[in-house]
């Protein structure tokens, strides 16, 4: 589902009158904002479409590439990414990792492992964990998917040269950095609701 619910963004001049009446109103941190809204949502549909079509949801996919990387022989890496989890994930690691409550790590967890691209196991070292792997049919999808995937992010940011997109990466950080002390911030009022 869309964030921004709005098929025709307002105009600059709107948003400048809208000023007026609330005057907390920035022009042009709400004309950002809702660009950056717009973008993401067409952004993700893109990627959703893609998924869709070969029977994936965004879920699923993030805990299969979270175990890809995991899964590449420390060989493989590239200078700098030392910090690369390697080997099985426990199913908390890839909740933290996500993002997502443990709840819903194994539900993704369940389903994948239901259509045989990752596999449970006891952990060697402490057979009180338990470890999720990627099985060879996990590999090999994500080894046929991959390559298309990556060729359509390249295509929807083609638009941009290579310092453009280090500009907005870096732009990016910011807002995000922002957001995240602003949800600290927030947390206390919200819970108080």
């Amino acid at each position: 589902m869309p964030h921004l619910l709005l098929k025709d963004l307002p105009r600059y001049e709107c948003l400048l009158e809208a000023a007026k009446e609330f005057p907390d109103l920035d022009p042009s941190a709400a004309e950002a904002f809702l660009h950056l809204l717009r973008t993401g949502d067409e952004a993700f549909g893109v990627t959703d479409q893609n998924l869709a079509e070969h029977c994936i949801s965004h879920g699923r996919f993030g805990v299969l590439m979270l175990l890809w990387r995991s899964a590449q022989a420390p060989t493989d890496k590239m200078a700098g990414a030392e910090d690369c989890e390697c080997g099985p994930r426990t199913p908390a690691e890839l909740a933290d990792a996500a993002g997502v409550t443990r709840a819903t790590m194994t539900g993704l967890v369940d389903t994948l492992e239901r259509d045989g691209f990752v596999k449970r196991e006891p952990d060697p070292a402490d057979r009180r964990t338990i470890s999720v792997r990627l099985t060879t049919k996990g590999e090999k999808f994500l080894g046929e998917f991959l390559p298309s995937h990556f060729k359509l992010i390249s295509e929807l940011m083609a638009p941009l040269s290579e310092a453009e997109r280090k500009t907005l990466v870096r732009l990016l950080g910011k807002v995000q950095q922002q957001a995240a002390a602003m949800r600290v911030d927030l947390a206390p009022l919200i819970t108080s609701i």
